[in-house]
C-alpha cells in the first residue's frame, strides 16, 4: 500500500519512513502542505491507501491541509503531532481525520493504529454488490452466508479458513501483519500460533487452486492479491 508521509523534518521522515517500509508499506515523503496536496492529485499510479500527517508544517498549518485533503476524497488521515490538548484534538477530528496520534508515540502503536483505518470501509462499503458480497475476480465472498465460490463452483472452507479469507479480502494489496491476523481471526497473541497461521494459508491456496492469491510477505506478514477479472 502506497503511504503519504507529511513530514517537514527529513530526520522525523527518514526514520519512520524506514519503519513503515519494513512494514510493508510504499512511503512518499512529502515536506509541506503544497507537496502533500499535490501528490494527491490524481494520477496514473495508485492511489494513497492512507495519509500520516503532521500539523506543524513550513508553508500552511496542518489543519488546513487536513480540510483541503477531505474536501477531495475520503483517503484516510491521521493526524501526527506534539498537539496534546483535547481540544487540538477534536478539531482534528472534526475536520475530517480518522485518527490523531501523540508525538512522542510508540511505533508499534502507530502502525497499529494504521492498519485500524486501512480496515475501515470506505464509503458506500467495500462490496461491489452492495450487498456484503466480496467480488476478486473469479473469486466471490458472501459475508452473511459464509460462503465462497471460484468461478460459480462452492469451495468448502472451515470457519478459520473463512475468516481468514475475508479478513485478506476486505483490503486486496493491503499487507496484513502475522500478529494482526492471530489477533483477529484467532482471538489471541502470536506466541504459538505461528504455525497455524502458515498451515491455513496453506490450506486456502490449495482448496481454491489459487496459489498466488495469497502472498508472503517476507518477514512481514500476508496479502491477497486480486485476480485478473
Amino acid at each position: 500500500m502506497r503511504l503519504l508521509l507529511v513530514e517537514d523534518d527529513d530526520h522525523v521522515a527518514a526514520a519512520l519512513s524506514a519503519v513503515l517500509a519494513r512494514h510493508g508499506f510504499d512511503v512518499v515523503h512529502a515536506r509541506s502542505g503544497e507537496e502533500a496536496l499535490q501528490a494527491l492529485l490524481p494520477a496514473e499510479t495508485a492511489p494513497f491507501g492512507v495519509v500520516l500527517l503532521d500539523l506543524g508544517l513550513p508553508d500552511q498549518d496542518g489543519y488546513e491541509v487536513c480540510g483541503k485533503i477531505r474536501k477531495r476524497g475520503s483517503t484516510p488521515v491521521i493526524m501526527v503531532t506534539a498537539r496534546s490538548d483535547v481540544r487540538s484534538r477534536i478539531h482534528g477530528l472534526n475536520l475530517g481525520a480518522d485518527d490523531y496520534v501523540v508525538k512522542p508515540y510508540d511505533t508499534g502503536e502507530l502502525i497499529a493504529r494504521i492498519h485500524a483505518v486501512i480496515r475501515r470501509p470506505a464509503p458506500g462499503g467495500t462490496t461491489a454488490s452492495g450487498g456484503g458480497e466480496l467480488r476478486l475476480g473469479s473469486v466471490h465472498i458472501e459475508l452473511p452466508t459464509r460462503q465462497v465460490s471460484v468461478g460459480g463452483s462452492v469451495v468448502q472452507l472451515t470457519r478459520k479458513e473463512f475468516d481468514l479469507l475475508a479478513l485478506l479480502a476486505q483490503r486486496p494489496g493491503v499487507v496484513f501483519r502475522r500478529e494482526q491476523i492471530i489477533s483477529e481471526v484467532w482471538r489471541t497473541s502470536w506466541e504459538g500460533t505461528g504455525r497455524t497461521l502458515e498451515v491455513h494459508v496453506a490450506s486456502l491456496r490449495s482448496k481454491l487452486h489459487m496459489p498466488a492469491l495469497i502472498e508472503t510477505v517476507r518477514g512481514v506478514g500476508y496479502r491477497l492479491v486480486a485476480p485478473a477479472t
